[in-house]
């Protein structure tokens, strides 16, 4: 069972208006790695080691038409100031 220990506190429940959180703009940024299977794995897994995306969220390779080369891309959301 709840019980609601606000009761007879005097805790205000709104946040004030001047400790509101500021509101921030962002862009899609989109990335594209071109070269051979392991460089590009091995340049995803260095962007994961350095806590900028993670392996899942780049697209599967895919073929460019070039011999040994492969395409992965990655969309992002970045914040702008």
């Amino acid at each position: 069972m709840f019980i609601d220990n606000s009761q007879g506190t005097d805790v205000p429940t709104d946040p004030p208006a001047s400790g509101a959180l500021p509101e921030y703009q962002y862009e899609d940024v989109r990335l594209m790695l071109l070269g051979s299977l392991t460089s590009v794995q091995n340049t995803i897994a260095l962007l994961f080691k350095l806590n900028y995306a993670e392996p899942n969220d780049w697209s599967r390779p895919l073929a460019t038409g070039r011999p040994d080369e492969v395409m992965a891309i990655l969309t992002k959301r970045v914040r702008v100031d």
